[in-house]
């Protein structure tokens, strides 16, 4: 089934052990081999879980899943160029942080684990506040006290123990972090399961465009759960020889917090502290990433680049994207202006893949305060 490995010390351990993090601090990540049939693939429900054989979860009875997965890959207009969006707005909590969600807390109902605490933005504190009220698991959840109104409700409802935290969000991190001390950390970030579950989306594409790589794929990246994901996902393809190389992968960040951008641009191995100012793309603002270097390390292996976008940028493509009739939030937003930018040096040929990340449901108050002319 696989074991733990240690990013630092490469010390390995079982992967039923109720652990997060190595015993010497460092992230972990999950050795892991997953398998594809194909023909099998094809005629189940279409949800995350028809890749069954290529999640790393050992028991059926364990998998706990609100039928996520499989949104549309959709052949949408940008600036004249025909770009493919998946609509992970679509998912039932609104975001694609329900990839993770869903295998992360299956694994923690397979480990018996009954109470644990995350920290987020909002969009992955929301996910899994869903997924532990469906698997009657406890959960604390740490957020900025600036997060969306939308989302604190969403965690709310839930019956999730929400933690408003004063201070950026590195603030929240550290918060929850000392709470992880004692309880079973279910964090987006540290946590590897849950990156094998945002990698689903790289199988998703994968099969909608007839088992085939895309040339590029254009994420946002904050935290890195869904370019990691995404990474890892298409190069589990390629291991498998399901597609012959690996998508050139572009990371979107918002000029206002961009320490990935900055760390790329100075050709650093390591991402290193920078001045950031506050950006509606409050998904992606995140000063310090934890698997920074990770995130540089894909960006190179794949030939890919990081991109960032100004306040301006990323309000023109929101309002854009609106009118034409997808409701995103401004974190998806950054993503599209990241994709205007891209466009001007793109061959004509060239496919195209990106996402809406969060619903715009989820920051409707916010959107109201950033474009006061169009109401």
């Amino acid at each position: 089934m696989g074991q733990f490995v240690c990013t630092e010390c490469k010390a390995s351990y079982p992967l039923d052990e109720s652990i997060w993090r190595c015993g010497c601090g460092a992230i972990l990540d999950i050795d892991f081999t997953p398998a594809f049939d194909l023909a099998r693939i094809k005629n189940r429900r279409p949800t995350i879980w028809r890749y069954r054989e290529a999640i790393p979860i050992a028991h059926d009875d364990n998998i706990v899943s609100l039928d996520e997965g499989f949104t549309p890959l959709t052949e949408i207009t940008i600036d004249g160029k025909a770009v493919f969006i998946k609509q992970d707005q679509l998912f039932p909590t609104g975001s694609y942080k329900d990839r993770g969600a869903s295998v992360l807390i299956s694994k923690v109902k397979e480990l018996g684990i009954k109470e644990v605490v995350e920290d987020s933005s909002g969009n992955a504190g929301a996910a899994i506040a869903s997924y532990c009220a469906r698997a009657g698991v406890k959960c604390h959840i740490y957020v900025p006290e600036d997060t969306s109104a939308g989302k604190l409700a969403q965690i709310k409802l839930c019956g999730a123990e929400l933690h408003q935290v004063p201070g950026t969000r590195e603030d929240t991190a550290r918060a929850a972090l000392r709470v992880a001390e004692k309880r079973y950390y279910a964090s987006h970030v540290w946590n590897p399961f849950f990156f094998h579950g945002t990698k689903t989306f790289a199988f998703e594409v994968s099969e909608q465009l007839g088992w085939k790589c895309p040339d590029t794929v254009i994420l946002p990246v904050g935290n890195g759960t869904l370019l990691l994901g995404a990474y890892i996902g298409f190069r589990e393809l390629l291991q498998a020889g399901i597609i012959d190389r690996l998508p050139r992968i572009i990371g979107v960040q918002a000029e206002n917090c961009a320490p990935l951008h900055h760390a790329y641009q100075q050709n650093l191995g390591e991402v290193m502290p920078v001045d950031t100012k506050e950006t509606m793309a409050e998904g992606i603002a995140i000063a310090r990433p934890a698997r920074g270097r990770q995130i540089l390390d894909a960006i190179r292996q794949t030939g890919g680049q990081f991109l960032a976008v100004s306040e301006g940028e990323i309000a023109k493509a929101l309002e854009e994207t609106c009118r034409q009739g997808y409701y995103i939030e401004p974190t998806s937003a950054a993503t599209i202006a990241g994709i205007k930018k891209y466009l001007s040096a793109s061959s004509l040929d060239e496919v195209i893949v990106s996402v809406f990340t969060g619903h715009g449901l989820k920051a409707t108050e916010k959107m109201l305060k950033l474009l006061p002319q169009t109401y």
